[in-house]
Parts: C-alpha cells; structure tokens; sequence
C-alpha cells in the first residue's frame, strides 16, 4: 500500500524545517577568553594583599570544557571556581566556603586580553541579595607566569575586597 501524497508530503516539510533546528544544537566554538584562560593551568603560590600566603591549582576537566580553580588562601577552607566559555564571554560559578555559588560572567570578549573582569548573575543558596557573597572577581594576567585576583565581597550593599598576587610554580599537573 503507498502512503498517502500528503503524508509524503508532511514528512518532508518536516525534514527541512528540522535542519535549521539542528544546526542550533551543535556545540559553540570555545570563547577566545576562554582558550586564553586555559593557560593558566598550573600550580601558583603568592600572598594576600596583607602577606598571608595562597595556593591556587588550575587544572582543565571535562575534557577541556571547564577550567577548575582551586583556591586555598591561608586560614581559611579551600574554594572551587570553575570557569566556562558561554559564547564570546566566560562564565564564572564560584563554589565559596560561605556555601553560596555566585555565578559571575565576563563582558564580550573579542581579542586576547590582560584583564577578565566578572560581574555578579546570580547565585545559588542567597538567601536574598543583602546576604554576603562573592560579587566580582577582576584577573589580571601580567605575563605568562604572574597573575593577580581582585574579589570583591558584598554585604548588606557595602563591598571589602581582597587581592592576590600569584607566581606560577609549575605548568604541569
């Protein structure tokens, strides 16, 4: 038995209107940013702007999707920020002691650049915007083995920051 003309039909229009639809699913070329922060995986050592010492270890995962940032400063519990290309910007999501995960995104990002400034999204586990969180990180990448963190905390709409200045110890893991 054929099948109906119009069935025939139908099923091609819906084969070529499902093409366009397709190509939209296909995985975006990784942001220039992004690429760009990959080289900074590696093990750094530096101190706080008041001279207590931090470790930081940057290690690629998810085959190469994600950048894992471990961030041990002194006296205080180790933190995880995990940087993703999300078009022509990174994304930040900041996994901080105080058990909040603010998630922060660069401006467009066009070229190679010295600064990655990130600004506040959202955040999972605020309990509302006045709560203390991670609102900003500014990296400033001086050369291939010096890198500084600015983050800035926020709480009840008055902001403390605190700056790292690190040296890359190893570039292999």
């Amino acid at each position: 038995m054929k099948p109906p003309k119009i069935f025939v039909l139908y099923t091609v229009v819906v084969a070529l209107l499902s093409v366009p639809l397709l190509a939209q699913y296909t995985p975006a070329k990784p942001a220039i940013g992004f690429d760009q922060l990959k080289s900074l995986v590696g093990e750094w050592e530096g101190k706080s702007a008041s001279g207590q010492p931090v470790h930081i270890i940057y290690q690629l995962v998810s085959g190469g999707t994600a950048l894992m940032e471990r961030l041990r400063p002194a006296n205080e519990p180790e933190m995880m920020t995990m940087y993703t290309a999300d078009g022509n910007r990174v994304a930040a999501t900041h996994y901080c002691s105080t058990n909040t995960q603010p998630l922060m995104r660069s401006e467009p990002i066009s070229g190679p650049a010295k600064e990655f400034s990130f600004f506040f999204v959202s955040s999972t586990n605020l309990a509302s915007p006045e709560t203390g969180h991670m609102d900003h990180l500014l990296l400033q990448l001086a050369d291939a083995n010096h890198l500084s963190q600015q983050w800035t905390w926020k709480e009840k709409g008055k902001t403390k920051v605190e700056v790292f200045h690190l040296t890359r110890t190893t570039d292999v893991l």
